[in-house]
C-alpha cells in the first residue's frame, strides 16, 4: 500500500511526458508529430524538455532519437523515442550543451539495453555471447562515465583533500598550504 501511495506523491505534481507520434515514411524514417489532441503548445513544450530555444535543434535531435530507437530486424520504434525524451525532459537540460549529452545518455543506455536483450536469449556461441557481454561492459562504463560529466557540468568540478591522520611532535611546526622550497 505504501509504494502505491509513494508512486502517487512522485507522479501527481509531474506532468505527463512529452511525446511524439511516428507517421512512418520509409522503413529508416518517420516524420514526429503530435499525440492526438496536444497540438496547441506541443512544439514548445518539446523545445523547453531539451532547453532550447531553436527549432532546428529539436527537429535534429528527433532525427538522432529515431536513429538510435530502431529495433534489430526492425523500424523505429515510437516507444523508444517517447522513453528517451521522458528521460531527456526529467533530467531537465538547461541548454543545448546538457541536451546533447543527455541525448547520448539516452542512447547508450537504449544500445546497452538492445545488447544485453541479445545476451539473454542465449543465442550463439560462447565467443558470440563474450563479445556481446564485453559490448554491454563498455557500453555501460560509458553511460556512467556520462552521467558523471553530466553531474560535473552541473556542480562544477571539486576536489577533496582529506587528512585521515596527522602526528606533530612536541615542539615541532606544522604548515598548511603549498610549500616552496625556493
Amino acid at each position: 500500500m505504501s509504494n502505491k501511495r509513494d508512486l502517487a506523491a512522485v507522479t501527481a505534481n509531474r506532468p505527463a511526458p512529452v511525446r511524439v507520434r511516428l507517421q512512418r515514411i520509409n522503413s529508416d524514417m518517420s516524420k514526429s508529430c503530435p499525440p492526438v489532441g496536444q497540438h496547441q503548445g506541443w512544439w514548445n513544450r518539446l523545445k523547453a524538455a531539451m532547453g532550447t530555444a531553436s527549432s532546428d535543434f529539436v527537429n535534429a535531435t528527433l532525427v538522432q532519437l529515431q536513429a538510435a530507437a530502431r529495433l534489430p530486424n526492425s523500424g523505429v520504434s515510437e516507444t523508444a523515442v517517447n522513453s528517451a525524451l521522458s528521460l531527456i525532459e526529467n533530467t531537465n537540460p538547461r541548454d543545448e550543451m546538457e541536451c546533447a549529452l543527455v541525448i547520448q545518455i539516452a542512447c547508450t543506455h537504449s544500445a546497452a539495453m538492445a545488447v544485453v536483450g541479445r545476451i539473454s536469449g542465449g543465442h550463439g556461441s560462447d565467443r558470440h555471447v563474450a563479445m556481446m557481454a564485453s559490448a554491454v561492459s563498455r557500453l555501460m562504463r560509458t553511460y556512467a562515465i556520462q552521467v558523471e560529466t553530466l553531474r560535473r557540468l552541473r556542480k562544477g568540478s571539486s576536489q577533496i583533500v582529506r587528512v585521515e591522520h596527522v602526528h606533530i611532535s612536541e615542539g615541532a611546526q606544522a604548515v598548511i598550504g603549498h610549500v616552496s622550497t625556493n
